[in-house]
């Protein structure tokens, strides 16, 4: 019976056309001050959970980041609720929480240079690691 649903699962993946061909580096961005999955991120995290559905060996770490604004504390709590609500989406889509690991960089490892509202926008985000 698994290995039916295993083929029923695979069939209906490979005839999805939204499924991304690689998922290492893929940021899912958020708003000032907000751990929010906007329904573009629910989106983008939900093709990621097809792309581990089709690649199961796989797992990921999900890091969440700020902008330089506010204290470092504020933040690694606020990059924290990011990459769990990110990892939340992913189970709910039926990923198996054990292949998800959430790690929160607040903003001490920001991804852009510089400052502006501009860079801050692309420091806040979940950006997703592959693990084999």
């Amino acid at each position: 019976m698994k290995k039916t649903l295993t083929i029923l699962t695979l069939i209906t993946l490979s005839a999805c056309s939204s499924i991304p061909d690689k998922i290492n580096d893929d940021k899912v961005f958020f708003a000032f001050d907000s751990a929010v999955i906007s329904n573009a991120a629910s989106e983008n995290l939900e093709e990621q959970s097809l792309y581990m559905k089709k690649n199961p060996e796989i797992g990921v770490i999900l890091e969440g980041h700020c902008d330089e604004r506010g204290s470092t504390e504020y933040n690694l709590a606020l990059g924290a609720m990011r990459a769990g609500n990110a990892a939340q989406v992913m189970i709910k889509d039926g990923i198996e929480p054990e292949r998800i690991k959430t790690i929160s960089y607040g903003k001490e490892r920001p991804q852009y240079p510089g400052t502006g509202e501009a860079v801050w926008a692309k420091n806040r985000n979940v950006t997703t690691k592959v693990i084999e």
